[in-house]
């Protein structure tokens, strides 16, 4: 297996290097953010010179740090190792195992001889009064698991079977080691049941661990399909458990506080306002929806969906999920009804793109119904159909851009041709 370089975060950390900020990386439990930091972000530091006594490397949530696990053990371990002169450079991983680290942090940021790296895997962190009121303000890079691109890079199959295959696992990087179907499965599901849902269960105290599997089960099925807490939590009854929608709220939260889960409300594109009663659920990872689901449901399409949307959130852009009202009065003077969905309207700065995700357009039935709500939007913001067809991209008549998944998933500027 080749190593994996993860260039696109080692860039922003290197960017970042020596700002005054503080430099937050988040991420899911095991998705590669010790590896970027320890590995990665270290060996290019002593590659510039950097001595390796001024790089402090604390992982708190390895047992042999758990004195450090004190805050006051912690920043005495830290000041220790600081007392000579040029910059230290200082790792502190999971910082959440740290009861009271923002004491810590906040002592730190006062010196000026230090530039601090902290990862977390809990976003709650992100809300801390330390990040908020350090200097230059702390600087999150986030972390995902591994991009379809990533993916390619240590592979030595056709794009086509290693599409297959990551449609199925996803790219937490501990599953892409593994060489036969069966290790990915148990260790994808050893990472999922055994470590991210464990810790939500355990570190949220949470009575009923059944009532929890059979909600993330639902929400695992219902991806890429507009729900809200209400539907979400008769869903989990029909199965016999007892859920309201405040439950499922908050249990909803908690996935997102660990990076499993997104989500992105519904925007009336025609009316330009929000409509929040419905949202669509992504997860952060598409082997952790199949494995929830036992790798029963293969649906290509949710799954290729999922894919395109972490891809989105990659590449920076804010993403809603878009509709066109094209309802109206029937003969009887009664509305009817017609409201069609745009999968994701992407802003970045300036830039806007309306995107459909088609697993087909071959007949033109499929290609006419994917294109008329671009058509009826009425601005000139680019408009785009990315699907799992075998086409070349190309504009068609109306000024839609195609192009196939694989082109869009390879190319960082594949949207921008």
């Amino acid at each position: 297996m080749k190593e994996i370089k993860r260039d696109f975060y080692l860039n922003k950390l290197i960017e970042r290097k020596e700002n005054g900020s503080l430099k937050v990386i988040t991420g899911a439990t095991c998705c590669g953010k010790s590896y970027l930091l320890f590995t990665l972000y270290y060996n290019y530091l002593r590659s510039l010179g950097v001595a390796a006594d001024h790089i402090v490397c604390i992982p708190l949530d390895n047992i042999d740090f758990e004195a450090q696990c004190d805050r006051r053990e912690l920043l005495h371990y830290i000041k220790d190792k600081i007392s000579g002169d040029g910059t230290y450079y200082i790792f502190l991983d999971e910082i959440q195992f740290c009861k009271g680290f923002e004491s810590v942090l906040s002592a730190l940021l006062h010196r000026i001889n230090l530039d601090i790296y902290v990862t977390s895997s809990n976003s709650k962190f992100l809300s801390s009064d330390v990040i908020t009121e350090s200097r230059g303000h702390g600087d999150e890079i986030r972390v995902h698991p591994l991009s379809f691109s990533e993916y390619m890079s240590i592979q030595t199959v056709s794009r086509e079977d290693a599409w297959n295959t990551y449609c199925a696992f996803g790219g937490f990087p501990l599953v892409c080691k593994q060489d036969t179907i069966e290790s990915k499965k148990q260790h994808i599901n050893h990472l999922l049941e055994d470590i991210h849902l464990k810790e939500i269960i355990e570190k949220n105290k949470l009575q009923s661990v059944s009532a929890v599997a059979k909600f993330v089960d639902i929400v695992a099925f219902n991806v890429g399909s507009m729900t809200n807490s209400t539907k979400i939590a008769k869903a989990v009854q029909s199965n016999g458990f007892k859920m309201s929608p405040g439950s499922v709220n908050t249990y909803l939260k908690y996935l997102k506080n660990a990076f499993l889960l997104d989500s992105s409300d519904r925007y009336d594109v025609g009316n330009k306002k929000f409509i929040f009663t419905t949202k669509k659920y992504y997860f952060a990872d598409s082997g952790f929806r199949n494995a929830r689901l036992n790798f029963a449901q293969s649906d290509e399409s949710n799954i290729m969906e999922n894919i395109i949307y972490n891809e989105l959130k990659i590449r920076g852009y804010a993403i809603d999920i878009g509709t066109i009202d094209l309802s109206e009065k029937g003969e009887d003077g009664n509305k009817i009804p017609k409201l069609l969905p745009i999968d994701f309207v992407c802003n970045l700065g300036s830039r806007r793109y309306y995107i459909q995700s088609a697993l087909t357009i071959l007949t033109p039935e499929k290609q006419e119904e994917e294109e008329c709500p671009l058509l009826n939007i009425g601005d000139n913001f680019k408009k785009i159909i990315i699907t799992r067809d075998q086409t070349t991209p190309h504009y068609t008549n109306d000024g839609i851009y195609i192009l196939n998944v694989l082109d869009f998933l390879l190319k960082s500027d594949s949207l921008e041709q």
